[in-house]
């Protein structure tokens, strides 16, 4: 009879039981038969693993040594156990690819970039407000890929497995009402949006708002939340939270400004104009697992993203305009690398 992994169990839940009784109980098995078992095991290993006694089983100097070569072992043959499982898990999805997005404009670019490379597939989608728990739902296998977002001086976060892969990098622009008067303006500086109403997103999720605050906070003023009473409190004042459609119906009614992608499309109602100085920056980031069924694809899907991403750039007047303006633009440089057009 050869060792195999059962019998290196067997001897680690007659230690950790301390008596063949309970330790047949916890295996599911009989006291007479795991008795059985152990001399078996015993004799191929050429020594007696316990002491047997009234009060239970104690290792003997041999035993301890097997005992303690087994609780080397064991994990990591549980390890490769889990890990083969999460891999073949991997491989059979190349029927099924589930994608995740923040609200960024290249989900349907990574939809058909995917279709492009496995045609076969069946491809799922769905949006969250947080990058992180994309990352998260990335990491335990629930996603195959993202298209996620941060700023300058908050980065996201590393996850085992997952590749983070910059795409582009661009400006903040400015949100207002068509008939603003800052409309008629080609960029718009940061200070005078100060003195009006916002319309924020809320603080949960992302660190979308921290952001914005901390940048308003260099000229000692930031946008004030509607859940924030502060009677007194200097401007700009957020009397809305918002995101979405909702966020820009309130900006089509006059009723505040607020900032977005340079990549959106002004819709009527509104102008989407550029922050001057280009004070705060956005990266959109593509994340995958290192190992699994998209990752053999990724110089493809990114050439591809790539290309989508320059068509989504083309389609917004206002970004189009300042890309030809500022052609070498790039954003703030960081302990980390340049954070700035790919």
């Amino acid at each position: 009879m050869d060792l195999e992994v059962r019998h290196l169990r067997l001897v680690c839940a007659i230690a950790e039981a301390g008596s063949l009784t309970r330790a047949a109980a916890a295996l599911g098995t009989t006291q007479p038969g795991l008795s059985a078992q152990l001399r078996r095991i015993e004799a191929m290993l050429g020594g007696v693993l316990f002491d047997r006694g009234r009060a239970g089983v104690v290792a003997t100097p041999f035993g301890e040594l097997v005992l303690d070569r087994a609780r080397a072992v064991l994990p990591g043959i549980d390890g490769l156990m889990a890990d083969t499982a999460r891999m073949a898990r991997r491989v059979s999805a190349c029927d099924r690819v589930r994608i995740g997005s923040v609200g960024a404009p290249l989900l349907g670019h990574l939809v058909l970039a995917v279709k492009a490379v496995l045609p076969e597939a069946r491809v799922t989608a769905r949006c969250q407000h947080s990058p992180v728990t994309l990352l998260d739902e990335l990491a335990a296998d629930r996603l195959e890929a993202a298209v996620l977002g941060d700023h300058p001086d908050q980065r996201l976060p590393d996850r085992d497995g997952v590749v983070l892969h910059p795409l582009a990098a661009e400006p903040v622009f400015a949100l207002l009402p068509a008939s603003h008067p800052l409309a008629r303006l080609d960029e718009v500086p940061l200070a005078a949006l100060l003195d009006e109403d916002w319309a924020v997103p809320r603080p949960d999720g992302d660190r979308t708002r921290e952001y914005w605050s901390s940048e308003c906070a260099a000229a000692e003023r930031r946008p004030y939340a509607a859940d924030e009473t502060r009677p007194y409190a200097p401007r700009p004042y957020s009397p809305y939270e918002a995101e979405g459609r909702p966020l820009i119906e309130l900006i089509r009614a006059g009723l505040a400004v607020s900032l977005c992608q340079a990549t959106f499309v002004e819709v009527p109602g509104t102008a989407v104009r550029p922050l001057a100085g280009s004070p705060l920056w956005y990266r959109h980031v593509l994340a995958w697992h290192r190992d699994g069924p998209l990752a053999r694809h990724g110089a493809d899907i990114l050439r591809r993203l790539t290309a989508g991403y320059a068509d989504t750039c083309a389609a917004a007047p206002a970004y189009a305009r300042w890309r030809t303006r500022h052609p070498h633009a790039t954003g703030p440089a960081s302990d980390t690398g340049t954070y700035g057009l790919q």
